[in-house]
């Protein structure tokens, strides 16, 4: 993994450990000498994660679209590449990445980790993903992918697609770690 991509929000939340979190798992990346792919945002946990890998000496590139770049674009980055559409965002993010990683966040961040992996799932890719559990943040987005295995709409081996854990510089360890499986997806 040379680059790992994180998602999270533009928001830095209500509770500080939010923001202590986003720019531990900066430094936890930057200690790993590799780089940084994200939203290319200089507001909340975004610009706190973006923060701390450029203090850490790493090389930061963001991608954001056209129509957020003149309010929210951070403006200290390695590279900021400018796009079109979040489509476009989301697919150059992921390109430029060997891994993924999704902090806290909302509606976006929940839809980009659920991409990446419907993607591996399809086995598209075959590219680590990370949840970085916070707080029990995601705590029910859990719940429900196991109950979503319960109802016969995810495989269970399927949920073996995403490392889970709480402590940045172990969940880093784990993706550098990760050997994806065969899913036999099509089977029954």
């Amino acid at each position: 993994m040379q680059n790992v991509c994180v998602f999270c929000g533009s928001s830095a939340g209500k509770d500080p450990v939010f923001m202590a979190s986003a720019k531990a798992l900066g430094e936890a990346i930057s200690r790993s000498s590799m780089g940084l792919v994200y939203g290319g945002a200089e507001v909340g946990l975004m610009g706190q994660v973006a923060d701390a890998v450029l203090a850490g000496g790493q090389k930061v590139f963001g991608v954001i679209p056209q129509s957020f770049a003149e309010r929210v674009a951070h403006k200290g980055l390695t590279e900021l590449h400018v796009v079109d559409s979040m489509h476009t965002r989301k697919t150059m993010m992921f390109e430029l990445s060997g891994a993924c990683i999704a902090l806290p966040g909302g509606f976006g961040t929940l839809e980009e980790l659920t991409e990446v992996l419907t993607w591996a799932q399809l086995e598209f890719h075959q590219k680590p993903i990370g949840l970085l559990n916070i707080n029990g943040y995601y705590d029910a987005l859990l719940t429900f992918f196991d109950q979503a295995v319960l109802a016969g709409f995810i495989k269970p081996q399927h949920l073996d697609l995403l490392v889970v854990h709480d402590d940045p510089t172990e969940l880093l360890k784990r993706l550098k770690d990760y050997k994806p499986s065969k899913s036999e997806k099509w089977s029954h």
